[in-house]
């Protein structure tokens, strides 16, 4: 009875964070971008996600549902945050912790309904040519938003070996930027790759949230920026492992 239950609440509140994308997509933002332009309106709604999602997170953990351990979790601006992604609602948790932040989103979801017009008006997609797509990232750290990168691109699975994307590394090559890996740990496969969606246990879950220590350019010496954005990257991936 009680996974019955935790699985209606998991589905209630997919419908309710569905509802709330089509109202912020389709009357929120296009209503505010008629008094607010530029680089003001990506600043605002940008923070005005992280306060929902974080009030989004505050009712998944007052209904039972999660709760979150954080551990060294400080605010910071102009940094690439890299994360693990164990489940779907990872980059909502991070959003929610992580003010004046800025999600890397797959191309993909500029095809999905309820989130296509906020990912056009507030995030990165990663649809553009590399150079492009530097350009933009370098932008807005400069204007002080952490980007969020999913370095391993898509939700893992335990067991299997973690494969780093090379992007985040290429990022900061172009940008001097440090980075930032965030490990994200889950007690119960809720949410991951190949599970039912109502499949939230029959207990609270919990998710703990590790910030680990910068990784700074200076750190390497490499002058080939090929080997230079493999030993990065191996860097991010040890620091996943530890």
């Amino acid at each position: 009875m009680i996974r019955f239950i935790r699985g209606f609440l998991v589905i209630l509140l997919f419908i309710i964070f569905g509802i709330g994308s089509l109202i912020l997509s389709f009357i929120l933002i296009p209503v505010g971008g008629i008094f607010i332009k530029g680089r003001e309106k990506r600043e605002y709604f940008s923070h005005f996600i992280h306060k929902l999602w974080a009030w989004y997170t505050d009712v998944l953990i007052s209904v039972g549902l999660i709760k979150i351990e954080k551990n060294n979790v400080e605010q910071m601006k102009g940094k690439i945050i890299v994360a693990t992604h164990p489940s779907f609602i990872d980059i909502v948790i991070l959003i929610g912790i992580y003010d004046n932040s800025l999600c890397l989103v797959k191309k993909e979801i500029l095809n999905n309904f309820f989130m296509k017009n906020i990912v056009k008006n507030v995030y990165i997609p990663n649809n553009v040519e590399l150079d492009e797509f530097k350009d933009i990232c370098k932008a807005a750290l400069d204007d002080g938003y952490n980007i969020v990168i999913f370095p391993t691109g898509t939700r893992t699975v335990e067991g299997e070996d973690l494969k780093i994307h090379k992007g985040a590394a290429a990022l900061q090559i172009a940008t001097g930027a440090d980075i930032i890996p965030v490990k994200i740990e889950c007690d119960y496969p809720f949410l991951q790759k190949g599970k039912p969606v109502y499949d939230a246990g029959n207990r609270v879950i919990t998710y703990a949230i590790n910030q680990l220590k910068p990784i700074k350019l200076s750190q390497f010496s490499e002058k080939s920026e090929i080997k230079l954005r493999k030993e990065i990257s191996d860097k991010i991936k040890s620091d996943f492992m530890s």
